[in-house]
């Protein structure tokens, strides 16, 4: 009796031996495991070297872009005539944006880029050449082909590098790199303006853009051989298939409805403003090539401070919160710009529309990649920048009749009422449906 007791005990302790050794084993797995995905960074290598040639590439367009309307003035046009150019300039990617996002779903996302690449390079040709303002239509009209298959596929290619509950701190860090374009690219171009013309500006942009392209190029041959190998063919049925897709989320009542609306009045506004921005500071504030290109640094400096916590609170508190601060942040910056006269007083303006605009930014992608399919991406994202090129067409040439009829703070005060009325469909109606779910797409008939 004794000794089978004892054998009794001694296996039972065995056996709870065992039970507490497969129990520490397994904590130590799962243990290993969260310390495996906890120490996984936010950016991969891939996503890496697409922002270093993001950077150089928007560098290059930054550093003419702000400055666009007075080379333009240089080139013997007026306000009207600048608010006409603009208009027609955004006529070309409002049917090239919808057939950029479908050739990114179809073929590919870097290998939209890459193609939009060449054609950027080719772009610069017409900028730097043109004899008057009429012909730097051109060299826009070739970069609106380069930014309708670009843009589409970087928003959809960032939140494929990333899941979905972090995906709003990945645009944010990307984002904040991105602004490094803003802090780098308007000062330089304007140095390089005031000392040696445009025309040398715009050429060293063009250098820049040029070994962009070269490491997009590098990246999509890689992509061709691996995740890119197998593209889609390109017909007319595909495409059907997408816009009719996203045609139903667009007109569904859901968040891609109330998206399109709030961002297409936003749209509207700014445009209607802020393509006369550089004439406004130039003429009404008395400030220099110089001075406006360091106030894009000024925005880019906050935007990028903004940009890292934004979505982090979004991922948090849910993207609608830093979506309503960046309008009402914005208003105030509005009023501010409205009521200064001095590089200091643009400056603090500036700040604001910087942290205004990197509360919103991160939230507003990382909503729309939520509600949207991944297949359907770069479609959505193609689509919704059209509807609203369309809604914001004749924006700069109404801006420039308002400046020239009222008076130049006319756009602008306009811009400021939609920026703080916006606020509330956007509190209203920006709430993500439920985890792992994407809106309603209705059957196609």
């Amino acid at each position: 009796m004794d000794g089978s007791v004892s054998i009794g005990r001694l296996l039972k302790r065995e056996k709870s031996a065992e039970d507490m050794r497969f129990k520490l084993e397994k904590e130590f797995r799962m243990s290993s495991y969260a310390t495996t995905v906890k120490e996984e960074p936010l950016i991969n290598d891939v996503l890496k070297l697409f922002m270093v040639a993001m950077v150089l590439a928007n560098i290059a367009g930054n550093m003419y872009g702000s400055l666009l309307p007075l080379y333009l003035k240089s080139l013997n046009a007026n306000v009207v005539q600048v608010g006409l150019f603009f208009t027609i300039s955004q006529i070309i990617p409002l049917v090239l944006q919808i057939l950029g996002g479908w050739i990114s779903d179809s073929l590919g996302r870097l290998r939209s880029i890459a193609m939009g690449s060449v054609v950027g390079v080719i772009s610069y040709i017409g900028l730097i050449l043109a004899p008057s303002w009429q012909w730097v239509l051109l060299g826009v009209g070739l970069g609106a082909i380069t930014r309708s298959l670009i843009g589409p596929s970087f928003s959809a290619f960032i939140a494929e590098q990333s899941s979905e509950e972090n995906r709003a701190r990945v645009f944010g860090i990307t984002e904040s790199i991105y602004m490094l374009v803003v802090v780098i690219g308007p000062p330089l171009g304007g140095w390089l303006a005031d000392d040696y013309g445009f025309k040398v500006m715009l050429m060293a942009s063009a250098v820049l853009y040029t070994v962009a392209a070269m490491i997009r190029i590098g990246m999509a041959r890689t992509a061709a051989r691996g995740a890119e190998a197998n593209p889609k063919k390109l017909s007319l049925r595909s495409l059907k298939g997408n816009i009719s897709a996203m045609g139903g989320l667009l007109l569904a009542g859901g968040v891609m409805t109330w998206i399109l609306i709030t961002d297409g009045v936003r749209d509207i506004a700014f445009t209607m403003s802020f393509t006369l921005e550089s004439l406004y500071l130039e003429e009404v504030g008395g400030l220099t090539m110089r001075q406006i290109g360091l106030l894009s640094s000024v925005f880019g400096i906050f935007n990028m401070i903004t940009t890292i916590p934004s979505g982090k609170l979004a991922d948090k508190k849910g993207e609608r919160v830093a979506i309503v601060g960046g309008f009402f942040l914005t208003f105030v910056a509005l009023l501010i710009f409205l009521n200064v006269n001095t590089f200091l007083g643009y400056a603090v303006a500036w700040a604001f529309f910087g942290v205004g605009v990197g509360l919103m930014s991160p939230a507003y992608q990382s909503l729309t990649s939520k509600v949207v399919p991944e297949k359907l991406r770069g479609t959505a994202f193609g689509l919704l920048h059209s509807s609203l090129g369309l809604f914001s067409l004749p924006a700069p040439a109404i801006g420039a009749r308002l400046w020239e009829r009222y008076s130049p703070r006319t756009p602008f005060m306009i811009t400021a009422v939609v920026s703080l009325f916006t606020v509330i469909p956007a509190w209203l109606k920006f709430k993500v449906p439920g985890e792992g779910e994407e809106e309603h797409v209705s059957a196609q008939k």
